[in-house]
């Protein structure tokens, strides 16, 4: 199938080049989602000190890899490591947030937002606090668990946070294109 043929049988995506400052932005989001959250529902706070990262999943994040997939909206997903005397992330929490610029076009189910969607979602996994992230996050999407692992171990996974690993590909293994 051609490029023009797979935008035509997609419509409603956006095909737009997912750079870093995309990256950046979404990492912002998500961070300020887990400023508000934790001020809500403290008895989260725990949690705060525990995070293994923040991560661009599904088909964005495959977009950002491939170039080719279009991106329906963002999904921005936090993991972190459980804490034994605390409850896990509530794992039924999905927050929409909107991206804040039209660069990749408005969301058609998002009508009063300026840009696409960013759906935030998050898990608490029984690893250590101190776990490296790609590590964690390839034994979760291979050994594919959960419905959830599952889910995300179809199409990509992209490093958010730690900042210093904006836009690292974890998920596919192997590839890795400059963010």
């Amino acid at each position: 199938m051609t490029s023009e043929a797979r935008k035509a049988s997609r419509p409603g995506r956006s095909y737009e080049r997912i750079d870093r400052e995309d990256l950046v932005r979404l990492a912002e989001i998500a961070c300020a989602d887990l400023v508000d959250f934790f001020g809500r529902k403290p008895r989260y706070s725990v949690l705060a000190e525990r995070l293994i990262c923040i991560a661009l999943c599904q088909g964005a994040a495959l977009h950002f890899v491939d170039g080719k997939n279009g991106v329906k909206d963002f999904d921005v997903w936090t993991f972190f490591a459980a804490h034994p005397d605390a409850p896990a992330f509530p794992w039924r929490r999905r927050k929409a947030r909107d991206f804040g610029d039209p660069k990749f076009g408005s969301s058609p189910d998002k009508p009063d937002f300026v840009g696409r969607h960013v759906d935030l979602l998050g898990r608490s996994l029984e690893v250590g606090a101190d776990a490296d992230p790609t590590f964690v996050m390839r034994r979760y999407l291979s050994e594919a668990r959960t419905k959830t692992a599952r889910r995300l171990s179809e199409k990509a996974l992209v490093l958010l946070e730690p900042a210093d690993r904006l836009g690292t590909v974890v998920w596919p293994q192997g590839t890795n294109p400059e963010a």
